[in-house]
């Protein structure tokens, strides 16, 4: 006697009972999302990245500008005082009025590779109570990078006392206009 092989159904062959029936799609839903969330994730950090690479290099090329300008006026500031603004006495402030800042500023070179705008000095005589032998000077530049919102700001202050030189550097930390 033959019997014939019938394949048992579903249900029978797992012991479940059906339970498992379109369980698949939640769970391919499940993992498609946390994929899609992930590669969003990751999508922005390399979008934030990108925006910081170039924020950085707007940075560094107007600090160079700017770097570059203060030594060019240092050069040209002599012990006379040509090139410099009057002598005040106390620190000079002319550099934080725009007025004063764009109408005694000079351009010591006429283009900075990169730069939407060429560097800026200014050079402003100052005269120290506690020296009153020594020519002081405040030099303060200002350098910009390819947008016309990068600027950075530095300044450099210059004692000269009979034949010696002092120069100290310093970076502006906030725009003054």
């Amino acid at each position: 006697m033959t019997r014939a092989i019938h394949p048992r159904p579903v249900t029978e062959a797992t012991g479940l009972g059906g339970r498992t029936r379109g369980a698949a799609l939640p769970v391919v839903l499940l993992i498609t999302s946390m994929m899609l969330a992930t590669s969003a994730a990751w999508f922005e950090t390399t979008l934030t990245a990108a925006r910081s690479t170039s924020n950085l290099r707007d940075y560094l090329q107007a600090f160079h500008a700017a770097d570059s300008a203060l030594l060019l006026c240092a050069d040209m500031v002599s012990p006379e005082g040509a090139g410099a603004m009057p002598a005040v006495t106390g620190e000079p402030a002319g550099w934080k009025r725009e007025a004063v800042f764009v109408a005694g500023a000079i351009v010591p070179v006429a283009q900075w590779p990169g730069s939407g705008r060429p560097p800026e000095c200014l050079a402003e005589g100052w005269r120290l109570t506690g020296r009153p032998e020594a020519k002081a000077y405040l030099l303060t530049a200002r350098g910009f990078g390819a947008a016309p919102d990068s600027q950075v700001w530095l300044q450099m202050q210059i004692v000269i006392d009979g034949g010696k030189t002092e120069r100290h550097w310093r970076r502006v930390t906030a725009r003054p206009f």
